[in-house]
Formats: C-alpha cells, sequence, structure tokens
C-alpha cells in the first residue's frame, strides 16, 4: 500500500465496485480529483481482474453490485490474496441496512458505511482506511436512551 502525505507521494488509486450510477457518483463526488486516481467496475466478477492489473489502495464495494455482491467479492479479494494470487487490499463497503453490518465484518471488510451514503462519513471512512484503520459507520446502531427507575 503507499502512503498518502506529502505532495511528492503517489496519489491514492481507488477503485470502485458498484452497478448503480448514483452510487458511483456519491463515492466519486466526496474523493479529492487532483489527489486521486478513481477507477470504477460495475460487476463484482471485474473487481479481481482490475486489482491484478493495478493494486489499488482502497476498493469501495456496494453490498447489492449485480452478479457477484460486495460480500462476495470482499471474501473473493481476501481468499485470493490469501493464496497469494492476489494482492492484498483494504476494502470499505456501502451496506443497505444495519443487518448488513453482520455481512461486511463476516466478509472481513476494513470498514462499512450504512446508506443513505453522505459526504461525511464517507469521506471519514475513505481517510481512515487509506490511513491504515478502520472505520464501522455507527449508523446502524439504535439510539440508546438511558431509563431512570423512580422510586415508589
Amino acid at each position: 500500500m503507499r502512503t498518502v502525505g506529502l505532495p511528492s507521494d503517489p496519489v491514492p488509486d481507488i477503485l470502485i465496485a458498484s452497478d448503480a450510477p448514483r452510487v458511483r457518483e456519491e463515492v466519486r463526488s466526496v474523493l479529492d480529483h487532483a489527489t486521486t486516481t478513481v477507477r470504477e467496475v460495475t460487476r463484482g466478477v471485474h473487481v479481481g481482474p482490475a486489482v491484478r492489473e493495478r493494486t489499488p489502495d482502497l476498493v469501495v464495494l456496494d453490498l447489492q453490485i449485480g452478479k457477484m455482491g460486495g460480500m462476495a467479492t470482499c471474501q473473493d479479494l481476501r481468499l485470493e490474496a490469501g493464496a497469494g494470487r492476489l494482492p492484498a487490499v483494504r476494502v470499505l463497503m456501502l451496506v443497505d441496512r444495519r443487518a448488513d453490518v453482520f455481512l461486511a465484518r463476516r466478509s472481513l471488510a476494513d470498514g462499512w458505511v450504512v446508506k443513505p451514503l453522505d459526504p461525511v462519513r464517507l469521506g471519514q471512512a475513505v481517510r481512515a482506511i487509506l490511513a491504515g484503520g478502520r472505520y464501522e459507520d455507527d449508523a446502524y446502531r439504535p439510539i440508546t436512551v438511558p431509563l431512570t427507575l423512580s422510586a415508589r
């Protein structure tokens, strides 16, 4: 993985995988195009070959991508890297609902963002993962309401 920092550093290469043009546009909109290279694929089965062709610093996977979903694609990336057939890559998964967080964790994604996407959370997730960390969107968590017990 390349590091991001000084202007002389290579720019991060981000691969977006979604068959929904709106999702790809939302992800592209939060990236600084002056300091980021963005590639896109529209099918999960195209992610592996794109990674093999040029290793991205981050793969952004839409969970609901057609033909081969985000979970299967992420697991494929992990298995292929473990077998030495692909380089290891960092993965941010875009999930649709709270129940999908289980799938993102299970597929060993480095982070996830719950849809609907917003630029703040998505930008935080990309920056955190590119810096080598994780990002776990807490938008899926129910709000905790403290209960007070009254003495009778």
